[in-house]
């Protein structure tokens, strides 16, 4: 069976959620995975410690597909870390499912991470060398490997001394028999934050998984923070020599859920504002707005607002898009975007349509959006992007085209417009984006949009690097 719409976005590659000390560890990890389904479609997982024993149950579908009422029983213990999980090219199956687990010479270890660890090929070449057996093809084993072959005398110490040798970036849990762990990288890239439930401390990616099971936002997990959770005690460790905040500003534009909350920006606020700042920097004299659910709401509302004009839901989304089998080739024009989107045609026809959406990656979905509503019967299709063009591939946990495919890197905006066949076709600007999200770009990383990349890339600049072929990205 194929999956009939890919849609034309890039695709964040995990989630993570962890609980220590709480009776309904288990059932609140499957609540906390179930909230953030949207990091991670492809696999799910949990791992479950009593302080003695370490329970798993991981599978290949989404949280609710994959664990049944009886599989969550079987998790026993009150400390747990959970994973969801998005494929990307290169391996995909069971074995790569997270969280891992493993007994060394120090007692049990699972761990779970959201990224991309840049230099796991070379790790991973070093450590087989001397002899490691590895038993996926995921980056997140060699973070463990590392670990058990540390000489030093502390658990924090050895993760300490494993962690300062990988670049990327990367959030990391990691459950051993009395300790739960949170740690970002140096950079802060991917987002961790810190709840309380019920006297409990909870980790999660974002904060509606919070929201979901009742959890107090406490803080974020600050870059380069290593928290260490204790039956008594939390305690902070940094164990980067230097920290450099660089959040992804893409999570603000797409990749979070709009409820969650994350460095201190509500996602949906941030979303809205772009659309303001996107009618600030690129009206045009129309009819009506119109978003590409469901990224394209909130800045397509603010784009409303700030230009006076209409806000119409033209397009409307079947939520329950999944996989089939039948597949017609050509009866049916355009119908993998016709799987997920269909135009309100009483809304749009005869008007002028501002189209928003969040990004444009190949181009391809972009083209058919708008071919669609001009069959629909639009007098004429704007499109409005809240987002910088997208010309560079991500290495830090995205899954994202090599830069020779993506639309942006090889065309200007005129040729882009031309080529989707929009009557005009305008992005944000950076200085309209940090605006929008209200702190200075120097505390984000925008390579996929500048290509400013804040850890260094080494050899050919695809954004699996070498891992398509020998390492698929486990986070």
């Amino acid at each position: 069976m194929t999956n009939q719409f890919h849609d034309d976005h890039f695709h964040d590659e995990c989630g993570v959620f962890g609980v220590f000390d709480h009776p309904e560890a288990a059932n609140l990890t499957y609540l906390g995975l179930y909230a953030q389904q949207h990091r991670g479609q492809e696999s799910a997982g949990i791992v479950c410690t009593d302080g003695h024993n370490f329970d798993s149950h991981r599978g290949m579908g989404l949280v609710a597909d994959v664990f049944q009422e009886s599989d969550i029983k079987n998790l026993s213990g009150h400390r747990c870390i959970g994973h969801v999980r998005y494929s990307t090219s290169g391996e995909s199956g069971l074995r790569n499912c997270q969280p891992f687990s493993f007994e060394y010479a120090h007692g049990g270890i699972a761990m779970c991470h959201n990224g991309n660890i840049v230099n796991a090929p070379e790790l991973r070449r070093k450590l087989e060398k001397q002899g490691s057996i590895f038993q996926s093809t995921s980056d997140t084993e060699v973070l463990i490997h590392l670990v058990a072959k540390s000489k030093a005398a502390t658990m924090k110490e050895r993760l300490a001394e494993a962690v300062r040798q990988l670049r990327g970036g990367f959030s990391l849990l990691v459950l051993v028999e009395k300790r739960l762990v949170g740690l970002r990288d140096r950079n802060g890239i991917r987002p961790l934050v810190l709840g309380k439930l019920d006297g409990s401390w909870v980790l999660s990616s974002e904060t509606c998984a919070f929201d979901l099971i009742g959890a107090e936002f406490v803080r974020d997990v600050e870059p380069g923070e290593m928290v260490i959770i204790e039956e008594d005690s939390i305690e902070s460790l940094y164990p980067f020599q230097s920290c450099d905040p660089k959040f992804c500003v893409f999570e603000y534009v797409y990749f979070a859920r709009p409820d969650s909350t994350l460095e201190g920006i509500n996602v949906y606020k941030a979303r809205y504002r772009i659309g303001m700042e996107l009618a600030k920097e690129a009206f045009v004299d129309a009819d009506i707005v119109v978003p590409v659910p469901d990224s394209g709401t909130p800045p397509a509302m603010g784009y409303a607002e700030q230009s006076g004009l209409p806000f119409q839901m033209g397009l409307i989304r079947n939520h329950y898009v999944g996989r089939t089998f039948i597949e017609p080739q050509q009866s049916i024009r355009n119908f993998g975007v016709k799987l997920k989107l269909n135009p309100n045609r009483d809304l749009i026809k005869g008007k002028r349509i501002v189209l928003v959406d969040d990004s444009i990656v190949r181009g391809t979905t972009s083209r058919k959006l708008v071919e669609m509503v001009r069959k629909a019967g639009a007098k004429e299709v704007h499109m409005r992007i809240s987002s910088p063009p997208t010309r560079h591939s991500c290495f830090y946990g995205i899954d994202t085209p090599d830069s020779d495919k993506l639309m942006a890197n090889q065309m200007n905006a005129d040729e882009m417009c031309s080529a989707i066949g929009a009557d005009s076709l305008d992005f944000v600007s950076f200085e309209g984006l940090y605006r929008a999200v209200g702190k200075p770009q120097h505390l984000h990383c925008d390579a996929c949009f500048s290509g400013n990349y804040p850890v260094p890339i080494e050899g050919p600049r695809s954004p699996q690097l070498s891992l398509l072929h020998f390492v698929n990205r486990g986070g």
